[in-house]
């Protein structure tokens, strides 16, 4: 292995903290000391644009692309990503090597109003009419499915900036809540400002939410032998159902999409959504297989929602 081993993270704190993580769990397993790793934070242009829908400016791949560049130009060995904004066709020559093992996958609502006093939880403790800022066209879709009455506005940046903006929205009137990863706010220890964790019967995560990725050349056997002891098989199973389902249905910015598995012993369990974009209509998806049939259950799951979709539009 070439010294020091170069990874390629996001700026944010979030990334940061996320490589980290992998720097800590490869200084464990072969014995690394801070000379043999160098981190190198990368600024991208979907953390440079955040005045626009990434749906409008190209896509995940704002996130990724500029760290496969220098993976490919070799100025990087490794990048480490949030699965869920790695597109699910990888450039070719580079591969996901090493997947993490999975942390909580669920969304967490962070409202600025308090506990509602009649027992509602999550969204139905909203007020009417609030206002809730969001970026996802998932989540956006998804309000609008159980809250038809609450409206959504732009609402992009790193999670620190989210929230800033969540405050200033309590003060000007605004902004009434926002939804972000638990994964995320555990990262950075940021779990103080949740109001209610949305558990997948309410609405379902974005396919691979929770899990840290790890990119490097398709070639470099060195660097794979390196990330091996990393990977989590059974964090595994439950990705390739989930980007199964998404790649099949669309795998864009574009599409209001939910995906979970779960994996108990031998069964793993996908539960899939596909929503129209103003939330009118929501197709779900709840299947069990074995583990080794993840990707046909992703794809197979795909079209059956895709066919009752297109079923209720004619």
């Amino acid at each position: 292995m070439q010294r020091p081993l170069r990874i390629g993270t996001r700026t944010s704190r979030l990334s940061l903290a996320q490589t980290q993580s992998v720097v800590s769990l490869l200084q464990t397993a072969h014995g690394l000391d801070t000379r043999d790793i160098e981190v190198v934070p990368i600024k991208t242009r979907g953390d440079k644009i955040t005045d626009r829908k990434l749906a409008d400016i190209g896509g995940k791949g704002l996130f990724t692309a500029e760290m496969e560049q220098r993976l490919r130009d070799k100025t990087l060995d490794i990048a480490v990503h949030s699965m869920k904004d790695v597109t699910v066709d990888l450039p070719d020559g580079l591969i996901i090597a090493a997947l993490l093992s999975r942390a909580d996958p669920r969304d967490a609502l962070v409202s600025n109003h308090p506990p509602s006093k009649d027992g509602k939880t999550g969204l139905a403790a909203l007020p009417p009419n609030a206002h809730i800022g969001t970026a996802s066209v998932r989540r956006t879709a998804q309000i609008k499915h159980l809250r038809p009455d609450i409206s959504t506005g732009l609402l992009r940046g790193n999670i620190d900036t989210r929230l800033k903006r969540l405050e200033e929205g309590a003060r000007d009137g605004t902004m009434d809540a926002t939804i972000l990863a638990l994964a995320g706010l555990e990262r950075i220890d940021r779990t103080d400002c949740i109001s209610a964790i949305l558990e997948p019967d309410e609405m379902l995560p974005a396919p691979a939410q929770g899990v840290i990725g790890i990119e490097c050349r398709a070639d470099d056997t060195a660097i794979h032998d390196l990330l091996t002891p990393l990977h989590d098989s059974s964090t595994a199973f439950c990705v390739v159902a989930e980007r199964a389902f998404l790649g099949a249905l669309d795998g864009s910015c574009h599409t209001p999409i939910g995906a979970l598995a779960t994996l108990s012993g031998t069964r793993l369990r996908l539960r899939g959504q596909l929503l129209s974009l103003d939330g009118s209509r929501c197709e779900t998806i709840d299947i069990t297989g074995h583990p080794d049939e993840a990707e046909t259950m992703g794809c197979n799951g795909a079209e059956t929602v895709r066919q009752r979709m297109t079923t209720h539009n004619e």
